[in-house]
């Protein structure tokens, strides 16, 4: 029998090239990054700029995690009603849009706005990102696909930090928020002229609420569903403790100087890509759930030497880098597997699941930054007690919950 997905599947991937699908993945997951991690090496600056306190400087990268996470709540459906390219278009035109404004903003409150208005757009990049590897590709060939491209990923989150800071370094703040808006317009411009549509059929009732609730419920009780979308926010969780606090707490805590705290976000990218490499040797021999297995050893190594190390007093830059860059490997392992096998069990709702993944994914975020910003006390304490409690709940659901339940079925 020939479904409309297989009668589809065909004319998306013969019009756009193995490479090209990587590139525009990555492109598109990158929005990520460099929405975030570009613009941390200039977080005290701004702060002091715009004579706001941390708690509200933190309301930048909160706020634009709480818009991006309910987004995709909206959008994915969308994207199952109207096709992935019509959402992208209009979410990376106001991901521009609002690019242009967080580098105009007069006051924190503007900004915290545009920020929001920012993760909205995000939030249509990921989500249908996440969604066109489901449409093209089974979930075992849709995590070889999605490792390759999380290395590119890698190597933007790689030059993001450095860029941010040279950029903050040179010419101040402003412009390193408007180089945002530069790579949503490199992104814009690749969708609307090489990218085919890949969804394998229009859904007419994933907007209606009925319906769009039901599939909801069907989706957050499907067991594999639960284990790895719980998997990609835990890991995921570690690592924004990391970004959000590692600014405050290099540079105003250890004296570390922009630049040299760009070269450690550069080295935990570095970790991450070679993870991503390494998620691609062992998934052939070791399966989604084999692979996961392994990598939560490396997530669970890095969160304790961060903890037992600052326990030890060995309180200085390398003592939080080191270890975050072993929790980086296993992020790199994790998000791969996690990314496409979310969306395995619903082809024809891919971009529904991928919205509800990726709005938990947010509200862990969301929880932690929130959290952050009102235990941040001018010590390390923390950010190394946060990156280890989620490190230790990656590897609990890695090895239990995946292992049970990590296969679609």
């Amino acid at each position: 029998m020939t479904s409309a997905s297989e009668g589809t599947l065909p004319s998306a991937r013969e019009r756009m090239s193995p490479l090209l699908i990587v590139t525009l993945l990555a492109l598109l997951l990158g929005t990520q990054p460099i929405t975030t991690d570009l613009y941390l090496p200039t977080l005290p600056a701004l702060a002091a700029d715009l004579q706001s306190p941390m708690a509200s400087t933190q309301l930048t990268l909160s706020a634009l995690l709480f818009a991006f996470g309910f987004s995709q709540l909206l959008l994915g459906p969308a994207a199952d009603r109207y096709g992935r390219r019509p959402v992208l278009l209009g979410g990376l035109g106001v991901f521009v849009l609002a690019s242009a404004g967080s580098a105009l903003a007069a006051d924190i409150g503007a900004l915290v706005a545009w920020r929001a208005l920012q993760g909205a757009g995000m939030a249509a990049a990921v989500v249908c990102a996440r969604a066109m590897v489901r449409d093209l590709y089974q979930p075992a060939d849709g995590a070889r696909i999605m490792s390759k491209a999380l290395s590119g990923l890698g190597f933007i989150a790689l030059a993001s930090p450095l860029i941010g800071g040279l950029l903050a370094t040179v010419l101040g703040w402003r412009h390193a928020l408007a180089a945002t808006g530069v790579f949503g317009l490199v992104c814009l411009a690749v969708v609307a002229l090489a990218m085919a549509e890949t969804a394998p059929a229009r859904n007419r009732d994933a907007l209606r609420l009925a319906p769009m609730f039901a599939q909801w419920a069907r989706i957050l009780r499907h067991p594999t569903f639960v284990a790895w979308a719980l998997l990609i926010a835990c890991t995921y969780g570690g690592l924004f403790a990391f970004l959000a606090a590692s600014s405050f707490v290099f540079i105003d805590v250890l004296g570390t100087s922009r630049m040299s705290f760009g070269l450690y976000i550069a080295g935990c990218s570095i970790s991450y890509i070679v993870g991503t490499f390494w998620c691609r040797r062992w998934l052939p021999r070791h399966g989604l759930a084999g692979t996961v297995k392994r990598g939560a050893a490396f997530t669970l190594a890095g969160g304790a030497a961060m903890v037992a190390l600052a326990w030890a007093g060995v309180i200085g830059p390398w003592a939080i880098a080191l270890p975050q860059f072993v929790y980086s490997f296993g992020h790199g392992i994790h998000q791969p597997c996690g990314q496409a096998a979310v969306v395995g069990p619903f082809p024809q709702h891919a971009g529904a699941a991928s919205a509800l993944a990726g709005f938990i994914l947010a509200a862990t975020a969301v929880a932690v930054g929130a959290w952050l910003g009102v235990a941040m006390n001018g010590t390390v304490w923390p950010l190394v007690t946060t990156v280890g409690a989620m490190a230790v709940a990656t590897a609990l659901v890695g090895w239990t919950l995946v292992q049970r339940h990590g296969e679609a079925k």
